[in-house]
Order: C-alpha cells, then sequence, then structure tokens
C-alpha cells in the first residue's frame, strides 16, 4: 500500500515520523518537513513502518546518496541521503529529546563530529561485517532483512578493507565474513570461523598498545578509541579523580580506559570487569607493565553484587547498546561511588539509566556526544557524574 505523507520529526533508530488518519508511521529515507509518497513494509498496532518511493517535497538538507547499493536498500548507510552537518543536528534532537522526556534533563549538548580524514564523513570503518546467502554472494544485508545486496563498493571502509576485495568473491557454503584493520597496519579477516591475514591486531591509544584477540571487540571508527578515551581522561580530571583509590572499569574490553588513564595517573588502581574470555586475555596481554590494574573475567551484574558498598571511588562503565539496565544500575546505587563516568552507543538506554541516578542522587558534571558512525543514526555520549 502505498500513501502520501508530511514528515514531522526525526526519532531514534534512524526514521522518521508521519501521521495520518490517526495511525503513526516510521518512515525510512526521509527528513522533517518533507512530502513523501511511501510504501507501506509492516503494520502493527500502534504504529507502521514505510520507506519513501518519490520525494514532492524535499527538504534542503537532502543529498544525493553517496552509496549506489543504498538505492537497492543495503543497510548501514541510513542517513546517507542526509548533509553530514545536519546529520548531527537530527542526532542532537534525539539525544536531547530523550534526556528530557526521559530523565529529566535539560542540557545543553550537540553531537560534535570526530575526527575526519576527508571531511565527508566516508572512510572510517575499521571492523566491517558482510552476510552470505546461499548462491555465494557476499555483501551488506537489507534494513531488517536477511537478503544480501550486491555491491562494488565499501566506501564507509578504510580503504585498506575494500581493497582486499572480499565483497567482490563468491563464498559458496559460508554465513558471514569479519574483517578488521588496525590502526598499526594490521588486516584480519574471519572466514566464519577460519582466521586469515594477520594472526593479531595490534592498536595503539593513548601511549598504549593493545594486543587484540580474534574477535575481539573494539571500537569501529578509526580514531573513537581516541577519541572516547580523552574524553574519559578529561572527565576523570574534572571529578578530581583519586587514583590511588579503588576504581572500576565496567564492560572493560581489552581495557581500553583503565590501562590509558594510566598514562595520565601512574599506578591507577583500577580492576577491569569483562565477561569475554577473548577480550581479558587481550587486557591481560596488553597490562602486564601496569602491576595497578587487574582484569577480571566475569559477568558485571554478578561481580558488583559480590562487592561491599564504598568499595570504589570511581567507576567508568561502557555497556551494550541496551544499556546498563535497572539491576545492573541498582547495585551501582548500592556501591555509592563518588563518581560514575558512563559511556553509551545508544541515547534510549543512557536517558533511562540516567533517570534513575539522577533521581537517587548523582548530578551530571559534563556531557559529550560524538558523531563517531555517520551517514548512520548512531553515536557515542559520555557523561560525567558525581554522588
Amino acid at each position: 500500500m502505498s500513501l502520501t505523507l508530511e514528515i514531522e520529526k526525526v526519532a531514534h533508530g534512524g526514521v522518521f515520523v508521519a501521521r495520518d488518519k490517526g495511525q503513526v508511521y516510521f518512515v525510512s529515507g526521509a527528513l522533517p518537513g518533507e512530502v513523501v509518497e511511501v510504501e507501506v513494509t509492516e503494520t502493527a498496532k500502534t504504529f507502521s513502518r514505510a520507506e519513501v518511493i518519490s520525494v514532492q517535497k524535499a527538504s534542503e538538507h537532502r543529498v544525493p546518496h553517496f552509496w549506489k547499493a543504498a538505492a537497492k536498500g543495503a543497510g548501514g548507510a541510513e542517513f546517507g541521503h542526509i548533509e553530514l552537518g545536519f546529520q548531527r543536528e537530527l542526532k542532537t534532537r534525539v539525544l536531547q529529546e530523550n534526556l528530557v522526556r526521559m530523565a529529566k534533563l535539560e542540557l545543553d549538548v550537540a553531537v560534535e563530529a570526530a575526527p575526519d580524514d576527508q571531511g565527508d564523513g566516508l572512510r572510517y570503518r575499521t571492523r566491517l561485517q558482510l552476510n552470505v546467502d546461499s548462491s555465494g554472494l557476499a555483501g551488506p544485508s537489507k534494513a531488517r532483512s536477511n537478503e544480501i545486496v550486491f555491491t562494488k563498493e565499501l566506501p564507509l571502509a578504510v580503504l585498506e578493507i575494500e581493497e582486499l576485495g572480499l565483497h567482490l568473491k563468491n563464498f559458496s557454503g559460508v554465513e558471514k565474513i569479519k574483517i578488521a584493520a588496525s590502526n598499526t597496519g594490521d588486516l584480519q579477516w574471519m572466514v566464519d570461523d577460519k582466521v586469515q591475514g594477520s594472526n593479531q591486531l595490534v592498536e595503539r591509544v593513548g601511549g598504549r598498545t593493545f594486543r587484540l584477540s580474534v574477535g575481539g571487540f573494539w571500537q569501529a571508527h578509526k580514531h573513537a578509541a581516541q577519541l572516547l578515551s580523552e574524553q574519559v581522561i578529561e572527565f576523570e580530571k574534572l571529578l578530581d579523580f583519586d587514583p590511588k583509590k579503588q576504581n572500576l572499569d565496567l564492560y572493560a574490553g581489552a581495557g581500553l580506559f583503565s590501562a590509558t588513564t594510566s598514562v595520565v595517573f601512574p599506578d591507577a588502581n583500577f580492576t577491569a570487569v569483562e565477561s569475554s574470555a577473548k577480550a581479558v586475555a587481550s587486557g591481560e596481554k596488553s597490562s602486564v607493565d601496569l602491576p595497578n590494574l587487574k582484569f577480571q573475567k566475569a559477568d558485571v551484574l554478578k561481580f558488583l553484587r559480590t562487592r561491599a558498598e564504598g568499595t570504589f571511588d570511581t567507576i567508568v562503565l561502557d555497556p551494550p547498546r541496551s544499556g546498563a539496565a535497572n539491576k545492573v544500575v541498582a547495585q551501582l546505587l548500592r556501591l555509592s561511588p563518588r563518581n560514575i563516568i558512563y559511556v553509551s552507543c545508544d541515547p534510549v538506554a543512557l536517558a533511562r539509566d540516567l533517570q534513575v541516578l539522577s533521581a537517587s542522587g548523582y548530578q551530571v558534571k559534563g556531557m559529550r556526544a560524538f558523531d563517531i558512525f555517520p551517514h548512520t543514526h548512531h553515536f557515542e555520549t559520555v557523561v560525567a557524574l558525581s554522588r
């Protein structure tokens, strides 16, 4: 079914809101203020999803999409039809709206540009996954679909990944391919579980060297690890971080934040908590010269439940997209650290958790947001809170 809609505003998730005859529509490929013809793709009880077929009244911020595969439905660049600066304005609106609506916080915070080598928001991704269909075609999937789109170009990926050319080969009998490039020149890819290329990935950040196990997590933007670790350290200084006391690095991965903190605060006492054995192995291997940084392989919630109130001075956490969730936040409140530094990749989950923390006596002392995922709806936010 097709119909004509006038777009009202942006919503979280990279879609845009329109209303018609009492029904709410979440529209992909639109912009606020536009009049568009759409094809309805899904109808639920409280909303419908739709995709733009044609634009009858275009926004001044609409630009030709940079990626031909997007016209065929390739996912991963849902904001590619929007002028780059206005993408950040839309992300700022999403962040501020959720902070007000969910956390009752009115803050003057804007999503800022991350370091951009070319100034066009392209060639930044150092981590990429290609899905493979039954014919062996490897490429990006369509949004909310398992259908693969063929593409000759991977314009968001760093050039080393595109030039590897795996998206141009046939991989019959394979399910997925993961490719990673490091900032020291390593290039590694996994065809299902078979590792090829470099046998490890070495990253240099903030004066530290990180030796990553195969398949271990790392920030996808080439400059994100440096940018975020610098911001965490800036907020530690703002909050009068005490390195001599016991501090926590939760969802620590390979210990990016705790290890780089030690460069500025020598001998900083940190326990890095991470559930992934691969990440813990990477962290321990990369921090053998830091005797006051200890790794604990554990579920974050289970770890926190075994710790006594008042044990930790500052807690840094970088949870998954779903956020820390109620039970983890409850444990943070029970432990009552003096400071919390929260790194978030989802504004809704962040606002939900900030609502509980704010209502329980923690004040936001600083907040910055960075566009480390240009041409998508995603961005990263770092928040400093003090009791």
